[in-house]
């Protein structure tokens, strides 16, 4: 099969893909600086689930630091590359902006150059539907201009997708963009709500409700996000012979190059997540209801048409099951 470096291989979409690449045959080259933004025992405990297996490779390393990644380019010579290394967290970003800086701009052009000069077959790299920041039209569609971000992290992940689209028309190299919409399961980040909500139910402590409980998420399974990488990994990007350049559509080109959502289709009222997670837990929680935090969006929903046109594959697990399965998790892994 194929030599698959992954970037961000301990985080959460990271462990999952490169279980599943190493499951069908591949062969896993895994990069990632062990961070601090979140507790680094999670991501070693995610590394371990991986780090015996005869066809993965660990490297340390962050993406910011241009010789050693571009040595281990020159070492691996992967024939694809999944790119999931970045800082995450919008309101994060609100305080702490020169780490997007370093991690999703300069880190992601030594990604890009690194696939040019190791001439890989696919790129593939994360964005997220934080990009469509003050749209009010939904569902979100590939074909919508994505040119009002309201935090600086999705401002770093458009950056990366016109970054990535100037490599495939300068270098013709096959490059795919995906915007994930919140994204939870088992192995999930700490930062995100339905940990943070489980973990203070389960202490019977009160719950941060944002947005008086009326935000909209488009959440999607980890599962449903996985087979949506590797069906896409698997097809390079083309050339869109129907581009028009007088009309131009965002999410495709002229160039080898493709922007695709990955969300579940089934925007789910917070209230209405919370609900799930309290079915799950078999509790009540108390709740502090807050208003819309500062670079928050207000509702996201996904138009996944394109990504079921290209790889016949839309996600669909609904979110009582999704967070059943996470909270099942939870409780081993914690053993609360």
């Amino acid at each position: 099969m194929s030599t698959i470096l992954v970037t961000g291989c301990a985080g959460f979409i990271g462990m999952h893909c490169t279980e599943r690449l190493l499951a069908r045959g591949d062969t896993v080259v895994g990069v990632d600086n062990l961070n601090a933004y979140y507790d680094p025992a999670l991501k070693h405990a995610r590394l371990a689930r991986v780090a015996n297996h005869p066809r993965f490779r660990f490297e340390k390393l962050d993406v910011a630091d241009r010789t050693a990644l571009h040595m281990l380019f020159d070492q691996v010579r992967p024939t694809r590359v999944l790119h999931l290394a970045a800082q995450a967290g919008v309101r994060y970003s609100i305080d702490q902006p020169d780490d997007y800086t370093d991690a999703n701009l300069l880190g992601f052009g030594n990604v890009l150059q690194g696939c040019r000069k190791a001439k890989v077959q696919h790129l593939v790299f994360a964005s997220s539907s934080s990009v469509y920041g003050g749209n009010a039209k939904l569902p979100y569609s590939e074909r919508d201009a994505v040119d009002h971000p309201v935090s600086y992290y999705a401002a770093t992940k458009k950056a990366n997708e016109v970054m990535a689209h100037s490599y495939a028309h300068l270098y013709g190299m096959p490059t795919t963009g995906l915007r994930f919409f919140t994204v939870y399961g088992p192995w999930g980040r700490p930062d995100m709500a339905l940990f943070k909500f489980t973990r203070a139910m389960l202490a019977g402590e009160a719950i941060d409700v944002y947005g008086n409980g009326q935000l909209v998420r488009d959440f999607t399974y980890i599962d449903d996000i996985v087979e949506g990488v590797l069906r896409v990994l698997d097809k390079p990007a083309t050339p869109d012979p129907t581009y028009d350049p007088l009309a131009p559509n965002p999410g495709t080109s002229s160039a080898p190059y493709r922007i695709f959502n990955i969300g579940n289709s089934a925007p789910t009222v917070l209230m209405d997540y919370i609900a799930a997670i309290e079915a799950a837990l078999g509790t009540t929680a108390l709740k502090n209801m807050l208003p819309i935090q500062s670079g928050d969006m207000h509702s996201t929903a996904a138009d996944t048409s394109a990504l079921a046109a290209w790889v016949g594959f839309s996600p669909s697990t609904p979110v009582s099951e999704g967070v059943a399965r996470f909270v099942h998790w939870y409780r081993e892994f914690y053993q609360a």
